[in-house]
């Protein structure tokens, strides 16, 4: 399934690009495909065991997907993916 995949400003720079297309099944074949094909945001967007990181947040067609299935909610083509990771300041 074709999805279009999001990403913040701070990660965009690492796939020189805002807005993705990828392949995928689930989420997490989702953000796999993205993985492998821009290794430096890998480690961004899940953990050293393929988890989602608690700190970033996946929305799935605005749904948060720790309430949908995590990395096993299922997709669909023309589906859309924004990854937000949280931001600290003080």
């Amino acid at each position: 399934m074709a999805v279009t995949l999001f990403l913040p400003t701070v990660l965009a720079r690492l796939a020189d690009s805002g807005t993705l297309r990828s392949e995928g099944d689930t989420v997490g074949e989702v953000v796999a495909n993205i993985s492998g094909r821009f290794p430096e945001l890998a480690p961004r967007l899940r953990d050293e065991k393929g988890d989602p990181y608690a700190f970033v947040t996946f929305y799935l067609n605005d749904e948060d997907i720790r309430f949908t299935g995590s990395f096993q909610s299922p997709v669909k083509d023309g589906d859309e993916l924004t990854i937000v990771p949280a931001i600290a300041g003080g």
